[in-house]
């Protein structure tokens, strides 16, 4: 049984733009990191038979497609239209230790007998976050090109440059139709002249998923930042929103349906699905994932929300902290709740005038966090207070955070 070992692949080895095509493909799923698995031949693409196809094969494949993690080895007959029984199946007993780099160090089977196109082999990988971005621009969907390689972001020449290729930088970043393709100099402050321009002659048919797929060069040359490209798309709206929190980046989650707004069961809501729901609507990292939107806890009359005397919410009453046992740690956990920077000090909750009210409650003592926990009310505490006055209020001093605009 013979191996590829006379075949020349030039495979990606990092998560950047391709310094030469790919020898595998996805195709026929949703997205390019999910599909019926097909390698490339002098020119032309075959099937895997998924004798033997496994997980550790699946992983190989995403990293070389530079998508994210595993996620499962489906048939390749969920994605249609199915393999023309004219396409060749090139390789079967495909054995990966799921480190490798690329398909082609694998050892598998050139010499495929006994295998038709109903066990085509299937991978699933995580979609990977876009390597195209637009700058500069009045929003997110218009702005100077810029294409992400190992970590750099480079411009493109606008060599070549035409409204095909909008259109994949518009889908690939899940923006609306293709507008235009304006110089990327109309978006200020320009590009430094220590940017690199990355790629050039880009010649997409307009179909790609991503500009990645496209036809490319990468060794610019006669290029100036003068000529870097342009893209306008229409601006998407969103399919979800965050209602009721302090600012737009956080909320109770509601997607839309036909023009109507609902919400989420929190039913396996993770960080994960919180992450996805901040790339959407442009915000920052995703911070957790509360089941109610506004925090349980507030600092007031400080100089900004990040610091001042801890109240904390209890059936729509506001009540503050005893500070018996009040430490570092569980200021951690304000500050984190908060979406604050790192916690500094402990302060007196008397510091911070006018005092709290004798009337208002003292909901808590003894709290005892670990310094981990997202919220304070997951630390444990006293809710049965005694002896102890507002006079033992605490207090909390954060780095103050980043305004909201």
């Amino acid at each position: 049984m013979a191996l590829f070992f006379f075949l020349i692949f030039g495979f990606c080895t990092g998560p950047g733009l391709l310094e030469s095509s790919p020898k595998v493909r996805l195709v026929r799923g949703p997205h390019r990191c999910e599909g019926r698995v097909e390698v490339e031949r002098n020119g032309e693409w075959g099937t895997v038979c998924d004798d033997g196809w496994n997980m550790k094969d699946a992983e190989v494949v995403c990293r070389e497609l530079g998508c994210g993690a595993a996620k499962g080895t489906p048939s390749g007959n969920l994605y249609k239209p199915l393999a023309d029984e004219k396409q060749k199946i090139f390789i079967q007993d495909v054995n990966c230790n799921g480190t490798e780099d690329e398909l082609i160090e694998c050892d598998r089977v050139e010499d495929v007998f006994d295998c038709s196109h109903s066990e085509d082999a299937g991978a699933m990988c995580d979609k990977s976050p876009p390597k195209v971005r637009l700058v500069r621009g009045p929003h997110r969907c218009e702005g100077r090109v810029e294409v992400e390689r190992n970590g750099e972001w480079g411009t493109v020449c606008d060599n070549g440059w035409n409204m095909k290729d909008v259109e994949v930088v518009c889908r690939e970043l899940g923006c609306g139709a293709a507008k235009g393709t304006p110089s990327g100099n109309l978006y200020k402050p320009l590009a430094d002249e220590k940017q690199k321009i990355f790629i050039q002659d880009i010649n997409c048919n307009g179909t790609e998923d991503e500009l990645i797929e496209c036809d490319q060069v990468e060794d610019v040359f006669d290029c100036s930042h003068s000529e870097d490209a342009g893209a306008i798309c229409e601006k998407s709206s969103p399919k979800v929103r965050l209602v009721r929190g302090p600012h737009r980046c956080e909320g109770r989650v509601e997607v839309e349906r036909n023009g109507e707004w609902g919400t989420v069961c929190d039913d396996s809501w993770n960080m994960k699905d919180a992450e996805v729901v901040c790339r959407e609507l442009g915000c920052g990292a995703a911070k957790g994932t509360p089941s109610e939107s506004p925090p349980k806890v507030r600092l007031v009359r400080g100089p900004h929300r990040c610091e001042g005397r801890v109240e904390v919410e209890r059936n729509g009453e506001w009540g503050t902290v005893c500070d018996n046992s009040w430490n570092m740690k569980d200021v951690e956990v304000v500050c984190r709740e908060l979406g604050c920077g790192a916690a500094k000090g402990t302060p007196s909750g008397n510091l911070y005038k006018p005092l709290a009210d004798e009337k208002q409650k003292i909901f808590i003592q003894d709290v005892n966090c670990s310094g981990t926990e997202d919220k304070l009310i997951e630390c444990d505490q006293v809710e049965d207070v005694f002896d102890c006055s507002h006079s033992e209020d605490a207090g909390a001093m954060c780095e103050k955070g980043q305004p909201d605009i």
